[in-house]
């Protein structure tokens, strides 16, 4: 039988090591997707740790339900090497993205479309085994997505950062003000965000990241204007400067500080979308919330629907690629380790 390679996790809060197991044999409507490109992303490096930060000294444990050695990685796009007796034989050989947010197929959510919320999920990378291997198995046919003539890179990116910049900016939208858009927190999925929101928005777009390399990528990217978040009295320089706040706000980091900023400069009757998990707590008086009529609204990844509408917008060319930078596949616990330290601009995106 056929071996695949993976880079996989065999200890929480330690290295990847790489592991050698049988390729499994799909069955039904299942595929197995040789892997050609996948994305590193942050949450990545939450799952490899074990916890989540809950603020406070708290911590949420990630472990549990998890089976080890287990391979970590969403951002999937790849080459159909073999179908289940009930999936279409003509997507073998055929180039595709692989959408990661799986849901049970049974319950309310997932009747609905919403597969990214349910409580069963089989997250590719999360849940079940993913993309930091040679192959990986697709529960079903549907979950591919025909990503030609893009890159393969942007392809495979599109998968998690982007479907979760796009939904966040999708969640702004509908808004009745539009004068202004402020994006907090320039890494893979910010950038992906400055890059959809110039193709969904007409107002300029502002950021603001504790990095000036990365603030300097963005202004190069079609930023408007860049805001460092800890230089002094900046809060009232903004306020000043946009006539009162901004009217819609995404927080691509969602740690204490980026959401204190994000408060401190959303206008009156504006909306902030968190879309970050750096993790920590977060409070605010209950009178300051009710004076500002500001929504808050919590967001994750897009469903199924939302990558396909994204995939098409990227088809018809109407989507700058972001920064990427192709790394092997072997490499990929350097690059954990570079991103964990905040030395990576953009997104790592790992060959096979």
């Amino acid at each position: 039988m056929a071996r695949m390679v993976r880079q996989s996790l065999v200890k929480f809060d330690a290295p990847l090591c790489e592991t050698i197991v049988d390729t499994p044999k799909p069955q039904g409507r299942e595929v197995l997707v040789r892997i050609e490109r996948c994305g590193l992303c942050h949450s990545d490096l939450h799952i490899q740790d074990g916890y989540a930060d809950l603020g406070g000294g708290k911590r949420l444990d990630t472990t549990r339900g998890m089976t080890l050695p287990f391979t970590l990685g969403h951002e999937i796009a790849g080459v159909v090497d073999e179908v289940g007796p009930d999936a279409s034989k003509e997507l073998i050989g055929k180039k595709q993205a692989v959408f990661p947010w799986i849901g049970c197929g049974q319950c309310r959510d997932c009747a609905n479309g919403d597969e990214n919320l349910c409580v069963k999920q089989r997250f590719l990378g999360v849940s079940i085994d993913g993309g930091f291997a040679t192959h990986v198995l697709v529960p079903d046919a549907k979950y591919l997505l025909d990503y030609d003539p893009l890159p393969v890179n942007q392809a495979a990116t599109l998968m998690c950062s982007g479907v979760t910049a796009y939904g966040a900016l999708k969640r702004l939208v509908d808004r009745p003000r539009q004068r202004n858009l402020l994006l907090i927190g320039l890494g893979g999925v910010g950038m992906m965000g400055l890059s959809f929101a110039q193709a969904m928005f007409k107002q300029n777009i502002t950021v603001a990241d504790l990095s000036p390399a990365a603030r300097e990528t963005a202004l190069q990217n079609g930023a408007a204007v860049a805001y460092d978040p800890a230089e002094p009295e900046i809060v009232r320089r903004i306020l000043k400067e946009t006539e009162g706040g901004f009217d819609g706000v995404v927080d691509f980091a969602g740690n204490e500080k980026s959401m204190a900023f994000a408060v401190a400069t959303v206008a009156r009757g504006g909306k902030v979308v968190v879309s970050g998990l750096m993790g920590g707590n977060f409070s605010l008086p209950m009178v300051q919330w009710v004076y500002k009529r500001m929504t808050v609204e919590g967001f994750m990844v897009g469903t199924l629907a939302e990558a396909r509408e994204l995939m098409a917008l990227a088809r018809a060319g109407k989507i700058k690629p972001t920064p990427m930078k192709e790394e092997p596949m072997a490499d990929v616990q350097k690059w954990i380790d570079e991103l964990r330290a905040g030395k990576v601009v953009g997104r790592i995106v790992l060959k096979n």
